[in-house]
């Protein structure tokens, strides 16, 4: 926890720029840029109002809808990876590359960007702060911290979607699943087989990275308020094989 305190004191202003930098990335929303584009129109004025990949693909088609989930992937994945590189190139003293530690400091800067840019994507800075739910941007922040973390959220996601048809639902419950997930990827993956090591992982990683990780869940589940509404009214709608109301 000493060198946690130590490389917080002394590169706080480095996290800080990180954070401003992901956020104003991702306040570029997509799905508005590419409805404008296409449609010459708000996609916030459309359909559920959402200014995201779902709501692109009932009102605006197929194409830029794909656009706009490829580049609202891209922005979080470029948020994470400037984290990544930004711990690679931080000395920190008697800390040395590849050690669990530094790994540790990796995974809290990683998940610091990736949340500056969710919270870019949800409250735009271009867009009068009003912009999408963050599913999109959430998942290539995971895909990048861990592989392993993703593929247990989109298993989830997956399942649910396939008997449900419905994102939202899909989305909410992946976004409860976060929390699990991430402690199930640290303690058992990188915390226990680490305790024969010189250098083991931590107890507080395991459960700083889990709190973070279903803070970002419960931030999803709040943008998904007034979808849990209509899914509670059975008013939700589905996507089918020919994107239109079931």
């Amino acid at each position: 926890m000493q060198s946690l305190t130590f490389y917080l004191q002394n590169y706080w202003w480095c996290i800080i720029a990180l954070a401003a930098f992901s956020y104003i990335l991702g306040s570029i929303n997509f799905a508005v840029v590419f409805t404008r584009l296409v449609k010459k129109q708000d996609i916030r004025t459309l359909g559920s109002g959402n200014a995201g990949f779902t709501n692109v693909l009932r009102c605006v088609g197929v194409f830029p809808a794909v656009m706009t989930f490829v580049f609202d992937f891209l922005k979080a994945i470029i948020s994470v990876l400037a984290a990544r590189l930004l711990v690679t190139f931080l000395p920190v003293a008697g800390v040395a590359q590849g050690s669990a530690l530094k790994t540790e400091y990796m995974y809290y800067t990683m998940l610091i960007a990736g949340l500056f840019c969710v919270i870019g994507h949800s409250f735009p800075v271009f867009f009068n702060f009003k912009g999408g739910k963050g599913v999109v941007t959430t998942a290539a922040m995971m895909a990048v911290v861990d592989w392993r973390f993703f593929l247990f959220v989109l298993g989830t996601f997956l399942v649910v979607f396939v008997f449900s048809r419905i994102i939202s639902l899909s989305s909410i419950i992946a976004g409860i699943m976060m929390g699990p997930a991430n402690f199930a990827v640290t303690y058992f993956f990188m915390y226990k087989p680490s305790l024969e090591t010189a250098t083991p992982y931590s107890l507080t990683f395991v459960w700083l990275t889990t709190a973070f990780a279903a803070g970002v869940g419960i931030f999803a589940i709040i943008k998904h308020k007034d979808n849990i509404k209509r899914i509670l009214k059975g008013e939700e709608k589905k996507i089918t094989a020919k994107k239109k109301e079931a």
